[in-house]
């Protein structure tokens, strides 16, 4: 098996802070019938046989589509105001499949919304939200932006190296793309549509392509990331992420990657900074 609920939570314990702390509310429930929209992607981790080769009863549902699901909670709390400079965290620790319910959970305290998604009767991810009193500043111009190697080769220590500059491949998505993205993502908030809004689940998406467009990726799993929200992005808005890598290690047989970028919508508005967390060599492959 890939990793352990037991084995993530210990990798990534301390990468993320708790700041529960007050009076708590419940929000209500959230239920997605979840879908597992990379099928037939390049990564293999979401392909039946593959998965189950590594332990998983099946593909596993992306987890930047996770948390698009848990992105769902604070959006219907703050809003708009949300997509314009919330803050979101969120890890990993067990699979969700495609076509089983995802129940998202909302708790706010101190205003702070701690979120967890459960499926099978199983955690399968937590995370937290909040609405920062204003959205930080970060200028384009201190994110190096960098073209996408010409070249992919199949993936190694060496294709992400600390302090390296990694570029992506622009991203668009409007129109019928917009609007197969919500339902692929079984989000029906009238936000969106009403006022021509992005989702911010693309922005994760794009985040993954920073390791994509860079390298042949054997299997691999996305574990956990931090956004801060910086502007609300447009539909038809053309997508590119400015990242440098800050972590490339071994850690229980797996090669980490972890990334810092600014998401950036037509070469010059800041939509958010991330930190994205990957293994991009699960121990099976590293070995190999």
């Amino acid at each position: 098996m890939l990793a352990s609920a037991t084995a993530l939570r210990t990798i990534l314990a301390g990468t993320f802070e708790s700041r529960e702390t007050g009076v708590t509310s419940q929000l209500e429930a959230y239920r997605v019938s979840a879908y597992n929209t990379s099928k037939q992607s390049e990564n293999k981790i979401h392909d039946d046989t593959v998965a189950r080769r590594f332990g998983f009863s099946g593909g596993l549902v992306p987890g930047v589509d996770v948390m698009a699901y848990m992105l769902h909670q604070p959006v219907r709390k703050w809003g708009r105001d949300f997509l314009e400079r919330g803050l979101i965290e969120a890890r990993f620790v067990k699979p969700v499949y495609d076509g089983e319910i995802a129940e998202v959970t909302g708790r706010e305290s101190g205003g702070v919304l701690t979120i967890e998604v459960e499926s099978r009767g199983e955690l399968c991810a937590t995370g937290t939200a909040s609405l920062p009193a204003s959205a930080p500043s970060f200028s384009v111009a201190d994110f190096s932006a960098v073209e996408p190697v010409a070249e992919r080769m199949p993936v190694s220590p060496s294709s992400y190296e600390v302090d390296r500059w990694l570029g992506t491949i622009p991203r668009t998505w409007a129109g019928e793309a917009a609007d197969e993205y919500l339902t692929d993502i079984r989000e029906a908030d009238a936000v969106y549509a009403q006022e021509g809004l992005g989702h911010p689940g693309l922005l994760q998406r794009v985040m993954n392509k920073v390791l994509v467009d860079n390298a042949v990726l054997g299997p691999w799993i996305h574990v956990g990331s931090r956004m801060q929200l910086l502007s609300a992005g447009k539909t038809g808005d053309e997508i590119t992420a400015r990242a440098r890598v800050t972590g490339n290690y071994e850690k229980k047989g797996h090669r980490f990657v972890e990334l810092d970028a600014l998401v950036v919508a037509n070469g010059k508005t800041p939509l958010a900074h991330c930190q994205h967390i990957a293994i991009y060599q699960p121990r099976e492959h590293a070995a190999a």
